[in-house]
């Protein structure tokens, strides 16, 4: 399937903020692809592809869960991190991609995982930092990610941790093991 085809799907599933927001994505993900050495063409996919699901009611997304193969927490957690995996699915059953690099990319592009791959982390970081985010310490995390991706995954995931501890919220354990291995590998670096 091209290019053009994807992002009319693409386009079709959401509504226009939010396939506004996907195209600074993905523009965002190319500058990060370039400039870190992560393969350009599964940065644009995984990025045009990262919120598909996103607009689905949360009816919808939870018919889903429970139907299909996900981790048995995922339903107590805060269901912002549900369009991620059904995203994942998503795209591989319907759309016909199974390159697991892209899908793991939509698929932890909300909770990340312990040892992202370089992918992973361009759609991580191109969605929480793309050009019309505005919110407490997005600039540091651009700062950072024009030279450290890393540190830039980080500071994306403490931040995430301290608005949802801050609110009150869940922390989705899968988050903390991202940031306890960015730890790691940033300290080792």
């Amino acid at each position: 399937m091209d290019g053009m085809n994807l992002k009319q799907i693409v386009k079709d599933e959401l509504n226009r903020s939010r396939f506004e927001h996907t195209e600074r994505v993905v523009d965002t993900a190319l500058i990060l692809a370039k400039r870190f050495g992560a393969d350009p063409v599964k940065a644009e996919q995984a990025a045009l592809l990262h919120d598909i699901c996103k607009c689905w009611s949360e009816e919808k997304l939870k018919e889903h869960i429970v139907r299909g193969d996900y981790p048995n927490d995922l339903l107590q957690y805060n269901k912002e991190l549900w369009h991620a995996p059904v995203g994942a699915y998503v795209v591989q059953k319907d759309l016909g991609i199974v390159d697991k690099e892209v899908l793991d990319a939509i698929c932890y592009h909300t909770s990340g995982r312990p040892h992202m791959t370089l992918l992973d982390k361009v759609i991580f970081v191109a969605d929480y930092m793309e050009p019309a985010r505005r919110f407490p310490g997005v600039e540091e995390v651009r700062q950072l990610a024009e030279s450290d991706l890393d540190r830039a995954l980080l500071k994306s995931l403490d931040n995430t941790l301290l608005f949802l501890i801050q609110k009150g919220m869940t922390v989705y354990p899968l988050t903390l093991s991202a940031r306890n291995n960015m730890v790691e590998q940033v300290h080792q670096s």
